[in-house]
C-alpha cells in the first residue's frame, strides 16, 4: 500500500469515505475485543455484577463523550488523531510526542493481544511451540496481515466481529442454561476486590486507546452523523453487552483467564473466536500505532516514512513485548492509560471547539484538500504540554473522586485559563 493511499499524512477526500456500515463494523470490531472481554471478565472476578456495571456505565459516559467530541473533528477535518493534534494546540513538536505517545500505548495493547494469542496457540496445541515461540510466531504473521492497511480491517472485522458475537451468544446460552441468572447476578466474587473508583479508571482506561483514537476511524466518515452512530452502537455492543456476559462468565466459572473461558465453553470454535478476534484488533493497534509514528517523524524531521516498513518494525517491537510478559501488567497498563490520555483529549476538545486557534487554517485549507503549512503554527503548543502535564499529575496524585475524570478536567480548565489569559495579556 502506498504512503498516500494509507493517508497517514494527508487528508481522506470524500470520495474515499466508507459507508456507515463499513465504518461502524470496524469500530464494533474494536470495541468487541479479546481485551474488552477481558476486561469484563476481571471486573466479574473483582465486583458484583450490580457493582461492575454501574463502574461501566460511568466509564462508557465519558468514553462517549470523548469518542464524539473528537470523532466528529476528525470526519469533518479527514485527518488522523496525530495530525490532527497539530492544529489543536500542540504545535509541531508537540503532535509528535502526541504520536509517540499513540504508538507506546498501542504497541502496549498488541504485545497484550498478542500474548492471549499465544496462549491460546499453545492451549490448542498443548504446549507444542512454548509460549515465546507462539508468540513470534502470531506476532510476525499479525505485522504482515496489517502492511495491508484499511482494507485489511474491514476484511477481518468482517469475519472475526459475527464470529466472536456467535460465540460469546453460545457461551451465554450456555450460561443461562446450567445455571440461575439471578444466583449469578447476586454471586459474590472470589477475587481480590476493586473499588468503583479504580474500576471506572478500568473501564476508561480499557477504551481509552480506542476513545482517542476515534479520528483514525472517522476521517472515513462521510458525515458527523455517522460518527455519532458509529461510537454510540459500537459503544452499547463493546460495553454493556460483552461486558455484562462476561461479568456473569467470571462469576459462573470463578476466573478472568480468557482463554480457559473460550476453551472451555466453546472448545476449539472458541479458540478459533480468539485466534481471528485477536487478529483483528491487534490489525487496529497496529495500523494507528503506524499513523501515530510516520506523523511524529514527518513533524520532527519532515521525512515520509514507508507506511510499510513502519508497520513491520513496530510489529516487531510489540512481538518482543509479549515475548517479555506485557499480559500480566494488564491493570497497571489500563491505569496508566486511564490517566495519561484523557487529558490530551481534553486539551484538543477545548482548542478545536472553544479556543479555535488554527480553525480559519483547517477551514481554509479543507476547501482545497489540503493541509495547513507547518509554518502557521508554533514549533511547541507549550500550553498544551503544560497542561497535560498538570492533568496527569493531578489524575496519579488525587485519592477523591474519577483519575482519569480529574485528569481530563484539570488539564482542559487549565488549558482554557492559559490561553485565555495569554490571549488578554
Amino acid at each position: 500500500m502506498s504512503d498516500h493511499a494509507s493517508y497517514s499524512l494527508y487528508r481522506v477526500p470524500l470520495n474515499a469515505r466508507l459507508s456507515l456500515f463499513n465504518v461502524t463494523l470496524i469500530r464494533i470490531g474494536q470495541m468487541t475485543s479479546l481485551s474488552q472481554f477481558m476486561l469484563g471478565a476481571m471486573l466479574g472476578h473483582a465486583m458484583t455484577f450490580e457493582q461492575a456495571m454501574i463502574a461501566t456505565l460511568c466509564g462508557t459516559l465519558i468514553l462517549e463523550l470523548l469518542s464524539l467530541g473528537l470523532g466528529i473533528a476528525g470526519a469533518k477535518e479527514g485527518l488522523s488523531i496525530s495530525l490532527l493534534s497539530r492544529w489543536c494546540g500542540f504545535g509541531r513538536l508537540g503532535s509528535a510526542l502526541v504520536g509517540i505517545i499513540i504508538a507506546v500505548s498501542l504497541l502496549g495493547w498488541f504485545g497484550i493481544q498478542n500474548s492471549i494469542l499465544a496462549n491460546s496457540l499453545n492451549y490448542s496445541t498443548n504446549n507444542w511451540f512454548g509460549f515465546s515461540w507462539a508468540a513470534i510466531i502470531s506476532g510476525l504473521t499479525l505485522t504482515t496481515l496489517v502492511a495491508f492497511g484499511v482494507k485489511a480491517l474491514n476484511w477481518t472485522a468482517k469475519i472475526s466481529v459475527p464470529l466472536f458475537s456467535l460465540v460469546v451468544g453460545w457461551i451465554f446460552f450456555l450460561l443461562v442454561k446450567d445455571h440461575n441468572i439471578i444466583n449469578l447476578i447476586t454471586t459474590t466474587p472470589s477475587g481480590t476486590a476493586m473499588g468503583l473508583s479504580a474500576a471506572i479508571t478500568a473501564v476508561v482506561g480499557g477504551c481509552m486507546t480506542g476513545a482517542f483514537t476515534t479520528p483514525d476511524i472517522s476521517r472515513y466518515c462521510q458525515s458527523s452523523k455517522h460518527v455519532f452512530w458509529m461510537t454510540l452502537t459500537s459503544i452499547i455492543i463493546g460495553e454493556f453487552i460483552v461486558n455484562g456476559i462476561a461479568i456473569l462468565i467470571a462469576h459462573a466459572l470463578n476466573t478472568h483467564d480468557v482463554v480457559t473461558i473460550m476453551g472451555q465453553t466453546a472448545g476449539w470454535i472458541g479458540l478459533l473466536t480468539v485466534i481471528l478476534s485477536a487478529i483483528k484488533i491487534n490489525d487496529l493497534n497496529l495500523y494507528s500505532s503506524s499513523l501515530g509514528v510516520a506523523s511524529a517523524v514527518e513533524g520532527l524531521t519532515g521525512k515520509k516514512l514507508s507506511y510499510v516498513w513502519l508497520t513491520i518494525t513496530l510489529g516487531c517491537i510489540g512481538t518482543i513485548l509479549s515475548v517479555l510478559g506485557i499480559l500480566e501488567e494488564f491493570v497497571t497498563f489500563l491505569t496508566f492509560l486511564g490517566i495519561l490520555f484523557p487529558p490530551i483529549i481534553g486539551v484538543m476538545l477545548i482548542d478545536y471547539y472553544i479556543i479555535h486557534t488554527n480553525r480559519k487554517l483547517l477551514d481554509c485549507s479543507r476547501q482545497t484538500g489540503e493541509l495547513p503549512s507547518l509554518t502557521s503554527i508554533p514549533l511547541v503548543g507549550w500550553n498544551a504540554i503544560i497542561s497535560c502535564l498538570l492533568g496527569s499529575v493531578v489524575g496519579a496524585t488525587t485519592d477523591f473522586g474519577i483519575p482519569s475524570l480529574n485528569s481530563l478536567l484539570s488539564a482542559s480548565i487549565a488549558y482554557w485559563l492559559l490561553c485565555t489569559f495569554l490571549t488578554k495579556k
